[in-house]
């Protein structure tokens, strides 16, 4: 439990349009990747390509979506960029991030985005893996409130 990666941001949307950022293409290509391939259903896939033409590298390639449920929360699974792939990417099962989202105190028009990271392993290159995505993960969550915010979306 205490390798979890847990970061909350509140945004200035409601839980819909939060949703939306993780679950539709073009939002999630304005604040989180280049490319994205996204079938939001259960089993659905999770692709984002952060090299569109090198699809195998630096991507979600493969990832599945493993709940949803609408303005609610989705799971799917995630692997790593190319300095982490040779162990994040073959590992089964795969790291796996959840993000909840929950109203702002009864205001429907704030969200609190919950989201966890899970499935880091306990050793030095899990450690860095780790230390990297809770970085990652926090700026991407900055970068979507400053978009929205400035209401610099699609």
């Amino acid at each position: 439990m205490e390798n979890i990666i847990q970061i909350k941001e509140e945004l200035n949307c409601d839980r819909g349009t939060a949703f939306t950022m993780f679950t539709e293409n073009e939002f999630l290509e304005n604040w989180l990747t280049v490319k994205a391939e996204v079938d939001p259903k259960f089993g659905g896939k999770y692709e984002l390509f952060w090299v569109p033409e090198n699809r195998e590298s630096n991507s979600t390639i493969g990832c599945k979506i493993t709940g949803i449920e609408k303005s609610k929360f989705i799971s799917f699974e995630w692997k790593g960029p190319l300095d982490f792939e040779s162990f994040m990417n073959c590992t089964d099962p795969l790291t796996h991030v959840i993000v909840y989202f929950s109203p702002h105190n009864n205001d429907s028009n704030k969200t609190i985005i919950h989201l966890f990271h899970t499935g880091w392993r306990k050793d030095p290159d899990w450690q860095k893996a780790r230390d990297y995505f809770f970085k990652a993960w926090s700026q991407a969550l900055k970068t979507l409130k400053e978009k929205i915010k400035n209401k610099a979306l699609p």
